[in-house]
């Protein structure tokens, strides 16, 4: 059974930073991209970074988020800097259905809140 555990979310304040984990289990981590994908509050969903299989290509919507990756360990990381109250969302990481980045996800973790306020 694939699982996707977040972790490390929490209340921040504007300007500061968190680093998101997800560990997985069930497959072979190593062989999939993975993606955060995030959802404000009232909002839809929104890709927010990707990472292929190997962890040597990656893609990501702004440069303030830093994805990676550690096989050895199956965990999927997101660094999350220079925080703005726009990035407050519950933050979700998902299983990519091929090593490719930007693969159609297939499997999600039930996501961790990340809140930038004053």
């Amino acid at each position: 059974e694939v699982q996707l555990v977040e972790s490390g979310g929490g209340l921040v304040q504007p300007g500061g930073s968190l680093r998101l984990s997800c560990a997985a289990s069930g497959f072979t981590f190593g062989s999939y991209a993975m993606s955060w994908v995030r959802q404000a509050p009232g909002k839809g969903l929104e890709w927010v970074s990707g990472i292929g299989a190997s962890g040597g290509i990656t893609d990501t919507i702004n440069s303030r988020f830093t994805i990676s990756r550690d096989n050895a360990k199956n965990t999927l990381y997101l660094e999350l800097n220079s925080l703005k109250p726009e990035d407050t969302a519950v933050y979700y990481c998902a299983k990519g259905g091929s090593n490719w980045v930007h693969a159609a996800m297939d499997y999600w973790g039930k996501g961790t809140l990340v809140t930038v306020s004053s």
